[in-house]
């Protein structure tokens, strides 16, 4: 049994934050109490007549607004939808569960469900945990009784007395369905809210709710899939039960995550005062350090203070001395009184030069230091921005970002990723990777230090699914990891060939790069000259090339790409019995109506074998198109698909299958059988202006060139 009041977080309603009362279920599956429902489309009505002022009513004493939803009625009714009286009344609806605006039809909340289930639900959690207070009969005089049972036809509670009185035995009324007292009471039969006479007997599975035969006949679910209401009823139970099944099973695993989340809530509480502690040492020596700097500053201004001091003092003493009677004045003057010649001629020389001095520096005068001090203003401009610039080191890098366009899956991966901003780089990065499995319960991620922004991984499973993250390290200091990208292997392992220049090579029309990867037909002289000799109705003939190796046994995939401006080009396998015949059918043209395997409908599907020698399907025009077959569609546009900008091909030369594949994502656009009872070849055509390039081996890119390549 499910204990009731362990459930509560389940019965809050997003809104108001209390026990659901009437919730009704909006389109994104989310409940909400009714109440609420209409208080948020009235503060949103308000919004839109006050034109989003602050003075709109943004809460109710039940309601609690999200400033988030706020925000996002504001930003709506400023995005031009304000309504006239001749437009229908706005029907969004800003839902506090998801944070998404939905859209609530034409009808608002009267085409909403009431969610009867989450109410009965609720009903029973009051009941438990109220269990002491007894539901009183509706109908009994003052002073009320308790009741024994509520009349769900009635919608109403009865004691005893009062409920034979009501339900006389004999008559409509003793039919009625009772159960015990409750106060949640909801009808038998669950009506329509388009067709409000219709009981729902349908479930749309793309609106994935509850509809009547009038809402699929002629309403907005018409062209909806649908499915009968047992049926929906029998499937979503079974899932339920199983999801449920399998997470009672996991009950010890469950039990060991809320074990290791309650370590984590410790761990985390120790760690941020061991944090806050380290941070406020941090800046304590920081404190301490521009202590020692302030004391040693202040101790040379003091310094320079007493010397200049000293220095103007001792000038002043000696303008104080040139003053009469006063100092080497008052000295002179009174050598001035000396009437022995010999006498004063010994005393006047030195006088002389002295008074003499004084005479200069009165005429020039100039202090003996200077009062201001500007050799000792500390610039502190780079450190304030230093200072600026503080934070913790686990933001100090930037979170490093996976270029999935730079890293692609061949005979090995390549994951490549770079920084956002260009400043405090990383010295060293870590990637990890790990292989997608639906079975395991938790991955365990392989880790690999990288010095560059690549790196190259081997030994990777074929069709397969990898998740690759990174994080940046310098010194001690480490980025948050990046957002996790998942690439896919190829289905098989990479065959390696070239184009064979020798086989059937028509040097005339095709040109091949010195490496033999790469092949190109050029719409030159010897076109034209052609087409000269071609014959109403057929085109010119096509120019084939095969890869240099063949393949006898087993599952071999590889890749190449079509340049975008290609008019037309065919690629696939042929077999070995079949080359000569390839090469010198003079009947070889790409008339639509020759070609059978072509990508053209021509009108001749009866003549389709399904077990071919060779397999070629059409691109052209940045196109991809899907041969006729009997299995293909009869609609010609259906056939055709955006071309890839990479095209890989995968032959099992066991099960006498060839698919093409988008080599980006690896996804399988076409499969045919084939018949690889000889040795198998990677075969290409070109017609008109058309280049193919193979896929280059990710090692040979970085020097790891190796016998396998």
């Amino acid at each position: 049994k499910v204990t009731i009041k362990g459930i509560e977080r389940e019965l809050i309603c997003p809104a108001c934050k209390e026990l659901f009362t009437h919730p009704l279920i909006l389109p994104c599956q989310h409940s909400i109490c009714h109440k609420c429902v209409k208080e948020i489309l009235f503060a949103f009505e308000d919004t839109f007549a006050d034109g989003g002022s602050e003075s709109s009513n943004q809460s109710s004493p039940r309601i609690k607004i999200s400033s988030s939803s706020m925000d996002r009625i504001d930003r709506i009714s400023r995005s031009g939808r304000k309504r006239n009286s001749l437009t229908p009344r706005s029907s969004l609806f800003p839902c506090p569960g998801c944070q998404r605006d939905i859209d609530l039809g034409e009808r608002g909340i009267n085409g909403l469900f009431r969610n009867f289930t989450l109410e009965t639900i609720v009903e029973r959690y009051r009941q438990a945990a109220r269990a002491a207070i007894a539901i009183m009969c509706d109908f009994c005089k003052p002073p009320p009784q308790e009741s024994t049972k509520s009349c769900m036809d009635c919608s109403a509670s009865y004691c005893n007395e009062c409920f034979k009185i009501h339900h006389p035995w004999g008559t409509v009324k003793a039919q009625h369905e009772y159960v015990g007292p409750t106060t949640n009471f909801r009808p038998k039969i669950l009506m329509c809210p388009e067709h409000e006479m219709e009981r729902v007997n349908m479930y749309c599975e793309i609106c994935r709710r509850p509809v009547c035969h009038l809402c699929k006949l002629g309403g907005c679910h018409a062209n909806h899939r649908v499915t009968t209401m047992s049926t929906a009823y029998k499937t979503l139970k079974e899932k339920l039960s199983k999801d449920i099944e399998y997470l009672i099973s996991k009950e010890s695993q469950v039990k060991a995550h809320i074990t290791q989340l309650d370590l984590l809530l410790k761990e985390t509480e120790c760690n941020s005062e061991r944090a806050k502690e380290a941070a406020s040492q941090s800046f304590e020596q920081l404190s301490h350090v521009l202590e020692e700097k302030k004391s040693a500053a202040l101790r040379a201004i003091e310094a320079s203070k007493n010397l200049r001091l000293e220095k103007l003092q001792t000038q002043a003493e000696e303008y104080q001395g040139l003053l009469e009677n006063n100092g080497l004045v008052g000295y002179a003057q009174e050598v001035l009184k000396e009437t022995d010649p010999s006498c004063f001629v010994q005393t006047a020389k030195q006088l002389h030069v002295r008074i003499q001095k004084a005479t200069e520096s009165l005429k020039n005068f100039r202090p003996a230091a200077e009062t201001t001090f500007e050799d000792f203003v500390v610039d502190i401009a780079k450190q304030e921005e230093i200072l600026g610039d503080l934070a913790f080191h686990s933001n100090g890098l930037e979170v490093p970002e996976i270029n999935e366009e730079q890293s692609r899956m061949y005979n090995k991966a390549l994951i490549s990723w770079e920084c956002p901003g260009k400043t405090d780089s990383a010295d060293t990065y870590v990637l990890e990777y790990h292989k997608l499995n639906r079975g395991e319960e938790s991955a365990t991620w392989q880790e690999v230090k990288v010095c560059s922004k690549s790196k190259v991984i081997s030994d990777l499973d074929d069709d397969s699914s990898y998740a690759f993250r990174v994080r940046g390290y310098k010194g001690t200091i480490y980025s948050p990891w990046s957002q996790e990208v998942i690439l896919h292997t190829p289905p098989a392992p990479v065959f390696s060939f070239l184009f064979d220049d020798k086989c059937g090579y028509n040097s005339e029309h095709l040109l091949l790069n010195p490496g033999r990867t790469s092949v190109e037909s050029r719409a030159g002289f010897p076109l034209l000259l052609g087409s000269e000799r071609m014959q109403v109705g057929c085109y010119t003939t096509l120019d084939y090339i095969i890869g240099d190796t063949g393949i006898s046994k087993g599952k071999h995939f590889w890749a190449f790409h079509v340049e975008a401006y290609s008019y037309l080009v065919k690629v696939g396998v042929v077999s070995s019995s079949k080359i000569q015949k390839l090469f010198h059918n003079t009947h070889d043209v790409s008339s639509p109506r020759y070609e059978q395997d072509s990508g053209h409908d021509s009108g001749s599907e009866d003549a389709f074998d399904s077990s071919q020698p060779f397999t070629l399907v059409t691109l052209g025009m940045k196109k991809f198109f899907i041969p006729t077959t009997p299995a293909a569609p009869k609609d010609p546009a259906s056939r055709i698909l955006p071309l890839p900008s990479s095209l890989g091909i995968c032959l099992d030369c066991d099960k006498g299958k060839v698919g093409f594949y988008d080599a980006g994502s690896m996804k399988c656009l076409y499969e045919s059988e084939v018949d690889c009872s000889g040795i198998m070849y990677p075969a290409f055509a070109l017609m008109g202006g058309a280049a193919i390039h193979l896929e280059e081996a990710v090692t040979a890119k970085y020097g790891e060139y190796h016998d396998d390549i």
